[in-house]
């Protein structure tokens, strides 16, 4: 079945057609990496993940593309307050990004390019545009004239008068117009630069992307993702500098954007202090739970945050786990098939609320199967939904034997209390069995008697 996609630049839902079919590209925007990400910067790469894993099935290749900022005056500020180089900044946070993102059940892009290991791309494509006559050099720096470029703010759909004035733009008197923005600074000694026709400096943030992409996904690609946040200003500066360097080819022809993560209502920020870092939430909750519910929300849409919400995404993924601990002596196909009504919800503009409704309905179909067949049908159309949206990845039992975070289960300890309290049942002392049970609820263990025996979990939440 075809895909469909909500195109930002149009503003409407088109079929997707890539420019080659046998390669299909892909960019989303990475993290700046120096500090850990709060969970708002993973909506985009969870929901686009099922993205990727959807182009996946449909074409035979994808190059899937995220970056690294890792030279930023965030960076530069953090190394210099700790007296570092930017390096030191880069690599801890880089890897501590990666093991966030594995963590949340996100596969690794096909490549992630580092913007400094493109200065070399960056430079030649600065210098091609100051030689179409977009871009000027002045005091150092290196600006792209805005006033170069007609179609400047049609992503945004806003004229460049009205982006001005509710952007925060810089004024300099080297600037031939206040919206001109910023391709290459001038650096200091403490900071980090490297040398160019305009002298030692260093890029400015917009020029990486367009830098990076066209290295390694081509001049034009199919598919450009990122937060609605960066709608404007750097995709609509991606497209303009992007557009001027390569003699007016589409850079992107299709733009998606995710909506923002809410708390309470407010936008996650650092000012409102409502921030919660993804490495910190990974220690309390269970990943996939987080996952679920980042997923929950149709992602062009705005998603709120609460303790309530989680909680919610760990009882529905008790609930699907159970079916499958239920039908643990029943062998799954080889291939696990995606049921169609899952895969007709994802090509409709990623739709995960109605593929999430469709992966209840084959839980509960699992649940009630009766005979061989069923119930082998059932599972491995359980599990193969699952996998699209990167969910149920645990064996059933591990699921509800892990703990939050870094904490470690005792369960030869557990299993030991459980053997006394079935003696003690057995010897018909409830007094005892009581006293047991209590004892596990206070190392947070969850027990349930049922015909199957007893079996046990650890309290999530």
């Amino acid at each position: 079945m075809p895909i469909s996609l909500h195109n930002s630049l149009t503003r409407r839902v088109e079929p997707f057609a890539p420019l080659d079919p046998n390669r299909v590209t892909m960019y989303l925007c990475g993290p700046t990496v120096y500090n850990y990400v709060h969970i708002g910067n993973a909506r985009g790469p969870v929901v686009f993940d099922v993205l990727v894993r959807l182009l996946r099935r449909h074409y035979p290749h994808v190059v899937y593309a995220r970056n690294i900022t890792d030279v930023d005056d965030k960076i530069n500020t953090a190394a210099i307050q700790l007296g570092v180089g930017i390096e030191s900044i880069t690599g801890r946070y880089t890897e501590a990004y990666r093991e966030d993102m594995a963590a949340l059940g996100i596969a690794p892009p096909d490549v992630e390019p580092h913007a400094t290991t493109h200065i070399p791309q960056i430079i030649t494509m600065i210098e091609q545009l100051i030689a179409g006559g977009h871009a000027y050099a002045a005091e150092g720096h290196v600006l792209f004239e805005v006033d170069s470029f007609p179609s400047y703010g049609a992503l945004s759909g806003r004229d460049p008068e009205e982006l001005l004035a509710g952007a925060r733009v810089e004024v300099a008197p080297y600037k031939k117009s206040p919206g001109d923005f910023v391709l290459w600074k001038p650096s200091t000694p403490e900071l980090p630069g490297w040398d160019s026709p305009w002298g030692r400096g260093r890029p400015g943030w917009h020029i990486e992307c367009s830098a990076m992409s066209a290295a390694h996904l081509g001049e034009t690609i199919d598919i450009h993702a990122g937060g609605v946040d960066l709608q404007f200003p750097h995709h609509e500066n991606e497209i303009a500098q992007s557009t001027c360097a390569h003699g007016g080819k589409v850079f992107a022809r299709y733009w998606l954007h995710n909506g923002m993560l809410t708390f309470s209502g407010r936008k996650m920020s650092k000012s409102l202090g409502n921030v919660m870092l993804v490495h910190e939430l990974l220690k309390a909750h269970p990943p996939e739970a987080l996952r679920l519910l980042l997923l929950r929300g149709h992602y062009r849409q705005p998603l709120d945050w609460s303790e309530g919400a989680i909680t919610q995404a760990i009882s529905t993924l008790d609930g699907w786990y159970r079916v499958l601990r239920d039908l643990t002596d029943v062998e799954a196909d080889a291939t696990l098939p995606v049921p169609a009504t899952v895969e007709a919800a994802l090509c409709d503009d990623l739709n995960t609320p109605q593929a999430l409704a469709e992966l209840s309905q084959l839980a509960d179909t699992a649940r009630q199967a009766s005979d061989a067949e069923a119930r082998r049908a059932a599972k491995s159309a359980l599990l193969g939904a699952g996998a699209l949206l990167g969910l149920l990845q645990h064996d059933p039992e591990a699921w509800f034997k892990q703990a939050s975070g870094d904490e470690a289960v005792d369960e030869a300890r557990v299993e030991a209390l459980l053997e006394e309290r079935r003696a003690a049942r057995a010897a018909r002392d409830f007094k005892r069995a009581d006293e047991i049970r209590e004892e596990l609820t206070a190392m947070g263990i969850v027990i349930e008697d049922g015909a199957q025996g007893t079996r046990w979990s650890v309290a999530k939440g």
